[in-house]
């Protein structure tokens, strides 16, 4: 069985202890009357089951205290190996496919192996340190020399690395890969065969960690294989629809299959890849009632020419699953049996029996619907067997038409091994009773049958380990309820038993024989005694000497493995299966050690069973027929136009390994070829036509929609939107807004709530305590009880955890209503189950959120709440956070204003304890430790002021200050952090804020430091009360430094601008940003359109009235600006960026503007015969789709809403083809971004390379672009990698110069944070961006004086003698280090970026934004200050409840998902703490 999940698998822990050996013999005679019987004392307890040497009587035995202990005699006598140091052993592994090998991994760097069963061990070292959850050796099935390690290269921190030996470690083994998160041999089991001829039979299969991404990241990891240990070219093999695959989290060989479970952001559904070759790949189809989710499906064990599957439906508290079986290239997968009984680690009741084909047990749950309905109902299990390879099951009885016999499985194990079977002919075993269901274990028996399952007897009362012996002659069992002081055998297939005495009273731990079950001897793990007389004991069970003969040919029976209900022999995979096995009467034993029982077979007539779908085919829907699965393969030189015919596939092929007999009686060949029309083989061309469908609701406006978008490893074809209008009236559409279902008829729906991190859950509230959910995008919807009605604050009411689903944070009003009502308070209840029980809380708090991130690490349980003082609303709030639900708290913070969490930091702003009206600010990375922040000296923020978290993706912190916060004048300075959020520099003075306190500031997405902000260009004036007048400015990196947007020469209608554009004093291009939108989060650029970027503005001096704005494009990153078209249009970018299409904004209109070639030629589409007036244009929030819909209202003054639905589907119908070895060579080019005063496309030190379109190309890109393709080199270091050092600022001729009365930054603090560096530079001045990478040229960082750090004088002085270090070396150790300790450094940020970043807005007395409402906007801070939380660019999926402006009359909100995945957070709150944001008067929460 094997498991594709992040948690640790199932360790056997036994007690045992190895003390001394004595044996107890009988008398000698030519025949016993009862087994031998030898027991010895142990010292040590085993970390894990005794291993076996194939066909041997060696036994290994690995103790706590890292000491391996051999046996050669099956048990009886024990000895410590000599050539392994006592106490050095962390694990032991047998080669599975060499019975001679084994290996020890050791406690450091040396290791040892043995070739000879463990008489000798020979060392080798290896660094590193084993990886948790997954074994440390990968073997090869043909060569035993030949062997993969993997492992990690710290302790704490596991990045991981694989070496590998093609001599068994005779020589120092070599370096495989490093980054790797996974290595195995392609050949790991002996079906696997990389090729007939075996050629590639070294193929190696790693999963890496991504390109440049975060160490924690798995959603960047990619799949690579090599035929020559990685010394040449690795190929990234294709997996789905002509593209690589990303966010590979496993990979296994299960039989003649190589499996890989990939997953993505936004969702817990898996796809699952399968070759058989390791070179060709296909994504394994489940039905579409039934998906993969993490941790939620287990690869049970399978057959050479199928993989069995079961997949997990209810919750793991109280698991079952559904069992599927894949055809014979493990793509299509079938249902088998429904309501599998599974643990909550994953076990499945599923075992094959051994040696037989085609027979397995499960386990199922009979009362299903009550375990749907609660975690907590007790399953009522029964169990099955099937005989046909699971296609039918049928009960497990006494033969007679008695009771039901039901068996506990391998969820509930109590031995090692197999559950119910062996090696042993048609002998099985299991612990169950008759009845209805299964009962607890002790109130079981023991049941044996000897037909392989399909008659069973009761063999002894109560329960028992069991074991088989010599091929089933001999069955051995134990009481397991309790201590005994005998054993039990039968040698006649369980019809009788005898007692064997031990002497003393044990309790048994664990049975075991050879793992080939034909050996007469068997192992016996027990204990004696109890509390401090507690020994353990090593007992051998030898059966050798009960009989003289050996059985001859009169004593053996011809049995066949499978018969039917009139005991004739069946058939599967083409053949009837019998053996040559004792007869139950027979007065001998077999007596042939460790030679395996040899199955024979009898061909059978080829039927139906013996068929699959062939290839480019599919099962119909009621798996009569195999039906294409899309257009057919072009036979060559047989089809001269469509109307012609061809002999073709007719959809059937023989199993691949079935060795049925086409030519006997009755035997039919599915697979001949049949006659195909020449049709089938041609694929409708595109249609050329963009398709529109109108949609007409009844209503005045819409209140909010959200897209519930699949992503590329998410099953389904569906674009599902869900909306929600102003009369509380829900709608789904899946299929991009063609179509419209109204959902939920019966009830008034308050706010929908989508999943924060998961695109198929969505949440739909009720003005009551009911909440109604889907958990797959709308297919099924279900309901629970909320503990209390939603709170009346505007607050966020559903907090949602960013690994687990079905973890919810309420927050609830109590005491609202009746004689408490005075006493209406917020109380946070938690639920683990998705709202099945509520069963913790928090009272009077404010706001709670789960902390946990991707890339910060921390406890998965780790919460922030904020919390009056006192349990008194009038009191300050406190910040208290808990990792166990506030069974206990922590109390960092005794009176703040609010808190933010982004990527890497969390911070919190407080207030001073010695002046309540001034603020400090605290940053954590672990979410428990918090640092304070130390802003440049020329910054106070008394309380009347504000600031502003604005981002924190880049490893660094901006911070807004707010200067002047004197009504429509407001202003501030931002200020960036260093790589851990405490220390600050000035960055740029005079940016626009508004009354709000939203900035203009916008990151580019999916590009690496680029931001645009506007400011204020007359600050005196301003100061005095004048109108701001507002400038655009540009940073190519990160805020260093900043210039003007760069003018087109000439407007869309080809006339000059008035002004010069070469005088950008003067002349220069400037956006309506973030302050001015109605929609806030329809942002610049896309994470998945690279380089582009649209704004509406104009060209001259200052930033002009949006109403006389035009609309302008970049595709070079914001290097040169383009003009689109005259007037302010919407735009939304489609198909990755290949599509862009722009609407004018909220004027009425009958056609859309589209471009195919990012903004160089723009066409028109009329999409309707009478006015429109557009309100907002949307897709889905990646910007993958090509699909669009307009919102809005029909005719100049419509009193109903309408939606239109944009097609572009129609005007392509081929894929791009995109080939990472060649990649220019096809429909993508790679693209190089750039700062505009740098050379050779230097950016942050390094030139990036990135996939796009060709913008001539006629195709479409479909699946997820990875547009960064490498990191092509590393520059020399120039100023623009550089910014202003803490104290410095930027001065008039651009250097950075010391504050006046400022003293310079301690430098020599580098050698506190990090003390193995042996020296520092005094500043210069300037400091390295985060991100930057460049090497040599000009290192401003290193231009001053080195100093040796306190305590390493001498070493200093001994380096410098020697040599000294570089300065670029020095700066690694110094700078570079620490950062990567810190959290990481590099330029995979934008692939890495996870979107949840905040931003805090602490001061003055804004006004509320009226328009929002209070269940999606903005959580409430109500003290006596302005808070507003906002993130501005994530990549991916941000929180369903930031709010977005109303777009409608009235100042309504309207409201998407994707403007959530780009956009941030809010919360404002007014001073006077009584007027709380988003109060829509006329709505209830």
């Amino acid at each position: 069985m094997m498991i594709l999940r992040s948690s640790p698998p199932l360790l056997i822990s036994l007690s045992i202890l190895l003390l001394q050996a004595s044996w107890l013999t009988g008398s000698a005679s030519a025949k016993k009357d009862a087994p031998r019987i030898t027991k010895s004392k142990l010292d040590h307890p085993p970390s894990a089951p005794p291993l076996y040497f194939e066909d041997s009587d060696v036994i290994l035995l690995l103790d706590e205290t890292g000491n391996v202990i051999r046996s050669e005699d099956a048990g009886e006598k024990w000895a410590v190996i000599d050539d392994v140091p006592a106490g050095r052993v962390w694990d032991l592994v047998l080669h599975p496919y060499d019975r001679e090998v084994a290996y020890i991994w050791g406690k450091d760097k040396t290791h040892w192996t043995t070739e000879d069963r463990g008489k000798s061990w020979r060392s080798f070292d290896v660094e590193g340190y084993p990886v948790p959850f997954r074994s440390t050796f990968g073997f090869h099935a043909a060569d035993s020399d030949k062997v993969i390690v993997n492992v990690c290269t710290e302790l704490f921190a596991c990045n991981e690395m694989a070496y590998y030996t093609k001599d068994a470690f005779r020589t120092p083994p070599k370096e495989l890969r490093q980054d790797t998160r996974s290595c195995v041999f392609a050949r790991s089991t002996p079906q696997f065969q990389t090729s007939a001829d075996d050629e590639g039979d070294d193929r190696v299969v790693c999963v890496l960690k991504g390109r440049y991404a975060s160490p924690w990241s798995t959603k960047d990891n990619r799949l690579v294989v090599s035929d020559d240990y990685f010394l040449g070219e690795e190929e990234e093999p294709v997996l789905e629809g002509d593209r690589t695959v990303q966010g590979i989290i496993n990979i296994a060989v299960v039989k003649g299959f190589l499996v890989a479970a990939a997953s993505a952001k936004g969702t817990d559904e898996l796809a699952m890849y399968v070759t058989d070759d390791a070179q060709t790949w296909h994504r394994a189809v489940f039905p579409n009632d039934h998906k993969l989710e993490e941790d939620a499906y287990t690869i049970l064990e399978s057959t050479n020419y199928s993989i069995q599957v079961d997949v997990m439906t209810t919750s793991p508290i109280n698991a079952m699953g559904v069992l599927f079986t894949s055809n014979s290239n493990g793509t299509y997968f079938t249902r088998n049996i429904e309501h599998t009984n599974r643990n909550y680690k994953g076990i499945v009741d599923f075992e094959k029996v051994a040696g037989i084909q085609g027979i397995v047990l499960v386990n199922v749950v009979d009362n299903w619907k009550d375990v749907e309905q609660s975690p907590l109902a007790r399953k009522k299990i029964k169990s099955r067997i099937s005989f046909d390879d699971g296609m039918t099951f049928q009960p497990l009885t006494t033969g007679d038409g008695g009771d039901e016999i039901h068996l506990h499985s391998v969820s509930q194990m109590t031995n090692s091994g197999r559950v119910f079977s062996s090696p042993a002919p048609g002998l099985v075993m299991g612990v169950g009773n008759k009845g209805r269901y299964l009962q607890d274990y002790e109130e079981c028996d023991l049941y044996v049958s000897d037909d392989a399952g399909l008659t069973w007897r009761r063999a002894v009362k109560e329960a028992h380990k069991y074991e088989f012996g010599d091929r089933g002659s001999v069955l051995l069992a134990i009481y397991d309820e309790g201590p005994t002081n005998v054993v039990q055998y039968s040698l006649d297939h369980g019809k009788s038993w005898q007692e064997a005495d031990l002497g003393d009273k044990v309790r048994a731990k664990l049975l075991t024989t050879t793992p080939d079950s034909t050996s007469l001897k068997f192992f016996l793990m027990a204990t004696t005694g109890a509390g401090a007389d507690l020994e353990h004991m090593a007992i051998a069970i030898d059966f050798a000497e009960l009989h003289e003969g050996k059985c001859k040919d009169k004593d053996f029976e011809q049995w066949f493995a499978r018969v039917d209900e009139e005991g004739d022999p069946t058939c599967i995979m083409g053949h009837k299966q019998w053996y040559r096995r004792r007869k139950a009467d027979a007065d001998c034993f077999v007596d042939e050690e460790f030679k395996d029982p040899v199955p024979q077979f009898e061909p059978c007539a080829c039927a139906k069973e013996d068929f699959e779908c062939d290839y480019n085919f599919v099962p119909s829907e009621d798996g009569s027929e195999c039906i294409p699965a899309g257009i057919l393969p072009v036979p060559k030189d047989q089809c001269d136009g469509p109307d012609a015919t061809y002999m073709g596939s007719s959809g059937f092929r023989l199993i691949p390994g079935n060795d049925c007999d086409r030519g006997a009686k009755g035997a039919v060949a599915l697979d001949e070829e049949v006659e195909r029309s020449c049709s089938d083989t041609v694929r409708p061309p595109a249609s050329g036509q963009i398709t529109k469908e109108l949609t007409n609701f009844r209503a005045e406006r819409f209140e909010e929609y959200f897209y519930l978008e699949r992503t590329d490893r998410s099953t389904g074809t569906d674009e599902t939107v869900v909306m929600r209008t102003d009369d509380r009236k829900v709608y789904i559409s899946t299929d991009a807004g063609k179509t419209w279902d109204q959902i939920l008829k019966d009830e008034e729906i308050t706010a929908i709530y989508p999943h924060q991190y998961f695109n198929d859950v969505v949440y739909f509230l009720t003005s009551r305590e009911k909440v109604f959910y889907s958990v797959n995008r709308g297919v099924t919807i279900g309901h629970f009880d909320a503990p209390a009605e939603a709170t009346r604050d505007k607050l966020q009411i559903l907090g949602f955890h960013a690994d687990y689903k079905d973890w919810l944070i309420w927050t609830g009003a109590v005491d609202c209503e009746g004689s408490s009502k005075g006493d209406c308070h917020n109380v946070a209840f938690f639920s683990e189950d998705r709202g099945a029980t509520w069963e913790h809380r928090l009272r009077y708090v404010n706001k709670c959120e789960f902390i946990k991130e991707e890339g910060r690490g921390g406890n998965e349980k780790l919460v922030y709440c904020e919390q009056y003082q006192d349990e008194k609303p009038d009191n300050p709030l406190q910040l208290k956070w808990s990792d166990n639900w506030f069974a206990d708290d922590h109390q960092p913070f005794d009176d703040i204003i609010d808190f933010a969490t982004m990527s890497e930091f969390i911070v919190v702003a407080a207030r001073r304890e010695d002046d309540r009206d001034a603020l400090t600010c605290h940053t954590s990375v672990d979410g428990k430790t918090f640092a304070d922040a130390r802003f440049p000296p020329s910054f106070e923020v008394p309380a009347q002021k504000a600031y502003t978290v604005l981002d924190s993706s880049t490893h660094a912190v901006f911070l807004h200050v707010t200067v002047n916060n004197r009504e429509e004048s407001e202003y501030g300075s931002i200020i960036k952090s260093n790589s851990n959020g405490t220390s600050y520099v000035m960055s740029l003075n005079g940016v626009n804020r508004n009354r709000r306190g939203y900035v203009d500031f916008e990151k580019m997405l999916g590009l690496e430091g680029v931001i645009l902000v506007n400011t204020v260009a007359n600050i005196d004036e301003a100061d005095q009360g004048k109108s701001k007048k507002l400038r655009t400015m540009i940073t190519h990196n990160d805020g260093a430094q900043w210039a003007p947007l760069h003018a087109p020469a000439k407007d869309a209608e080809g006339r000059k601008f008035e002004c010069d554009p070469k005088d950008t004093s003067k002349c220069s291009l400037h956006l309506h940003s973030y302050t001015e939108r109605r929609d806030p989060r329809a942002t610049f650029s896309s994470p998945s359109a690279i380089g582009l970027m649209m704004g509406v503005g104009n060209v001259g001096p200052y930033l002009g009235s949006k109403r006389e704005a035009d609309t302008f494009i970049t595709r070079d990153g914001g290097v040169e600006w383009h003009p689109v078209r005259k007037g302010n249009y919407m735009w939304k970018y489609g198909d990755q960026g290949s599509i862009i299409v722009i609407v004018e904004d909220d004027v009425p209109i009958r056609s859309v503007f589209y471009s195919l070639n990012e903004g160089i030629d723009w066409q028109e589409y009329v999409f309707a015969d009478a006015d429109f007036t557009v309100a907002a244009l949307s897709t889905v929030p990646s910007d993958k789709s090509r699909n669009f819909i307009l919102w809005g209202k029909e005719g100049a003054s419509g009193s109903d809403i309408a939606t239109v639905n944009l097609d572009f589907t129609g005007l392509a119908d081929t894929q791009c083809q995109l080939d990472e070895k060649d990649p220019e060579n096809g429909d993508y080019y790679l693209w190089e971004p750039k700062h505009p005063t740098q050379k050779d496309n230097c950016l942050f030190g390094h030139v990036a390379q990135y996939h796009r379109k060709r913008p001539e190309a006629k195709c479409y890109n479909g699946l997820d672009i990875q547009h960064l393709h490498s990191i092509s080199r590393n520059c020399d270091c120039t100023r623009e990698d550089f910014e202003c050092d803490y104290n410095y600022e930027v001065g008039k001729d651009g250097s950075c110069q010391l504050v006046p009365g400022l003293p310079p930054p301690d430098h020599s603090q580098a050698c506190v944070d990090n003390p193995e560096l042996l020296s520092y530079f005094t500043p210069t001045g300037y400091r390295r961006t985060p991100l930057d990478t460049c090497e040599g040229g000009q290192e401003l960082e290193y231009t001053s004086k080195e100093l040796p750090c306190k305590g390493h004088e001498g070493d200093f002085d001994d380096a410098q003698r020697k040599k000294g270090l570089s300065g670029f070396w020095f700066f690694v150790l110094v700078f570079v280090l620490p950062v990567l300790i810190a959290g990481g450094v590099g330029y995979w940020v934008w692939a890495n970026w996870d979107g949840k970043f905040g931003r805090i807005r602490l001061g003055d007395s804004g006004s509320a934004f009226d328009a929002d409402k209070p269940w999606i906007a903005w959580p409430v801070t109500a003290v006596s200050a302005v808070v507003a939380v906002v993130a501005t660019l994530p990549l991916l999926i941000a929180s369903a409840w930031r709010g977005i402006t109303g777009l409608f009359g009235g100042g309504r909100r309207y409201t998407q998902r994707s403007d959530f995945a780009r956009g941030g957070r809010y919360a404002i709150v007014d001073p006077d703490e009584d007027e709380l944001l988003g109060d829509d008067e006329d709505e209830e929460v």
